[in-house]
């Protein structure tokens, strides 16, 4: 049972939550309170979902403050005709796998979950990743779940014409306090432009990962999952192939090392084909990663996937989003 409290004795100045030293109830409580300050019963409330930790939270939290569930307590009226909706986009930049998660994660949720095809593959920005790839594809996306929101919203409408109030589409994301001090995320540019909220903004990584393992989200663990198109080096274009590539590259090693979802892996696309494997550091170490897939044949397992050639180096994030046509970054192991 959540209750969310109305005292309102850890909110910061800027409307906030002092969440760090809380307990896990009352980190979800508060966070519910932020949710319902930002949602309206009336409105359509669509998500932004991938089925990553974060978008799983957000969804969790606008399902919970949105729908009546035994015990919760929030301040909103839920007599209107709004809905509440998990959107997933689909596109080759989307791992299967990751879908998978993202529908089992919606089903638990208990929100309805909605697909649809994005186009920015269609995108020349996008195509070029030079820099922007990534506010395009937001925008695409953005725009998508703006055309769904508004369909739900006219079919609400449809069935209860003399619903007063309506406020029309909100959108909400994943983003948390991390993310915003990221300055390669350009998505959140985009994120603004369509004046999507967060009921995640003020909450660090690890708090997002506490409240999602309170509220039994079973991917509360996993590994970041960003597209794949984060995979290629700044310049190496954005098609449909090379997305497929990595994807492949991925599942292949993954498999060869025995890696669970709770390990950060990436296969990266640099210049001239050359694939770049990152591995947590002590997985890398204690797998002896290398020495393991230079034994399984894997030269000519990339080579098969249209790789030229490929090494292996420790994982860091972004690791590609400041570099263009470099392969020399980091520390890395030749095979």
């Amino acid at each position: 049972m959540i209750v969310i409290k109305s005292s309102g004795k850890s909110r910061l100045k800027d409307g906030s939550f002092a969440v760090g030293a809380l307990s896990a109830t009352d980190l979800v409580d508060q966070l519910l309170e932020r949710t319902s300050t930002l949602l309206d019963p009336k409105a359509s409330n669509s998500v932004a979902f991938s089925g990553g930790v974060d978008s799983s939270l957000a969804a969790a939290l606008v399902y919970r403050v949105f729908s009546p569930h035994e015990g919760t307590c929030t301040s909103n009226n839920r007599g209107g005709v709004g809905n509440a909706l998990a959107v997933l986009g689909l596109s080759p930049a989307v791992p299967e796998e990751q879908v998978d998660v993202a529908r089992r994660v919606a089903d638990i949720i208990g929100i309805d979950l909605m697909e649809v095809n994005t186009d920015e593959g269609k995108d020349p920005t996008y195509i070029a990743n030079a820099g922007e790839a990534c506010f395009a594809c937001k925008t695409r996306l953005y725009t998508a779940l703006e055309a769904v929101a508004e369909a739900a919203l006219a079919e609400s409408v449809r069935s209860a014409p003399s619903s007063p109030n309506r406020r029309g589409v909100i959108m909400y994301n994943g983003t948390n306090a991390d993310d915003t001090r990221d300055p390669t995320r350009l998505g959140l540019v985009a994120a603004s432009n369509f004046r999507v909220e967060s009921p995640l903004l003020h909450t660090t990584k690890a708090d997002v990962r506490r409240a999602a393992r309170h509220l039994g989200l079973p991917n509360w663990d996993h590994a970041a999952a960003p597209c794949l198109r984060s995979r290629l080096a700044f310049g190496v274009e954005a098609k449909e192939q090379h997305l497929r590539m990595v994807g492949e590259a991925e599942r292949r090693v993954r498999l060869a090392l025995g890696l669970d979802h709770t390990v950060n892996m990436r296969v990266r696309m640099l210049a001239k084909k050359r694939a770049m494997v990152e591995l947590d550091q002590l997985e890398l170490v204690e797998r002896d990663a290398p020495a393991v897939l230079r034994k399984e044949g894997f030269l000519q397992v990339f080579q098969d996937l249209g790789f030229d050639s490929f090494g292996v180096r420790a994982f860091k994030t972004g690791s590609v989003a400041a570099v263009a046509k470099d392969s020399s970054v980091g520390t890395k192991t030749t095979l």
